[in-house]
């Protein structure tokens, strides 16, 4: 048997074999790939450098668990993002399956950066009524939020001290796997003129990429990748670099066997001939 055969009878275990290894091996070993920043990405990370220490920013979880994978890594890397650069950061939801992945977040941030509660940071939870409390924050953040997460009343709340609405509020991020961050679009920055940009998974990202181009959007975060990216500029390698370094060495892997395959089918008939 020749070495063409050979190679056109590699048994399937092997192949998934190869594809398992490719897969795990950049979750259990540090290491980066080279990886171009976006501008729609790098715009999202220049306007949060802008903003000077302590100007109010909502980041707000607008998902569900099937786009985890894509969109807690962008959550995390934002969160820290605000967090260094000293921001007050409001952590909120419209997505009712999202409070777990904010509470997470926000108890991970406090831990890492050393934020006090309710005054670097404030938990806000779940608001079921996504036009009515986007609207709401544009009139006047107090007539929405009457405490937080933990019933701490609003008024006693250090981070919401001078704040009244979008005025106030520089910039609002929404991650969503759904069209939530339309409406913020729509009700935030179409009403009132807000600062809004989206962290999306990636087929989401693709939709939204109109509205960027608008200046509807001031920048767009897409999938795993644009997690990545933003994790480059931080300089935070984390999750979303860990899981691009497996999705990129995987189809590494892939298309070289094909490759291989088709040289050995070619190589095969030719030698028959």
């Amino acid at each position: 048997m020749s070495i063409w055969e050979r190679l056109l009878k590699i048994p399937r275990a092997l192949i998934f074999l190869l594809i398992g290894i490719a897969v795990f091996f950049p979750l259990l070993f540090k290491f980066t790939l080279p990886l171009n920043i976006l501008k729609p990405v790098q715009d999202v990370y220049d306007f949060i450098e802008a903003l000077p220490e302590g100007t109010p920013v909502i980041l707000s979880f607008d998902y569900s668990p099937d786009v985890l994978p894509e969109c807690y890594p962008i959550s995390l890397v934002l969160a820290k993002h605000l967090a260094k650069k000293k921001l007050r950061i409001y952590i909120m939801t419209l997505y009712p399956a999202g409070t777990g992945f904010a509470l997470d977040v926000y108890n991970k941030i406090i831990k890492e950066y050393g934020l006090k509660e309710r005054e670097d940071i404030v938990f806000l939870g779940y608001f079921p009524s996504v036009a009515a409390t986007i609207l709401g924050i544009g009139e006047d953040i107090k007539n929405v939020f009457k405490s937080d997460y933990f019933g701490y009343p609003f008024d006693k709340i250090p981070a919401f001290n001078g704040v009244k609405n979008y005025s106030d509020i520089k910039l609002a991020i929404s991650i969503s796997g759904a069209a939530i961050p339309e409406s913020w679009m729509i009700y935030a920055n179409g009403r009132y003129g807000a600062n809004v940009a989206a962290g999306v998974t990636a087929v989401m990202a693709a939709q939204l990429y109109p509205y960027y181009r608008s200046k509807q959007f001031i920048g767009l975060i897409g999938g795993m990748r644009g997690a990545a990216e933003y994790e480059k500029l931080l300089k935070a390698y984390d999750l979303a670099t860990k899981g691009m370094n497996s999705i990129s060495l995987a189809n590494f892997v892939m298309v070289f066997l094909v490759i291989l395959g088709n040289i050995a089918f070619f190589m095969q008939r030719r030698t028959k001939k």
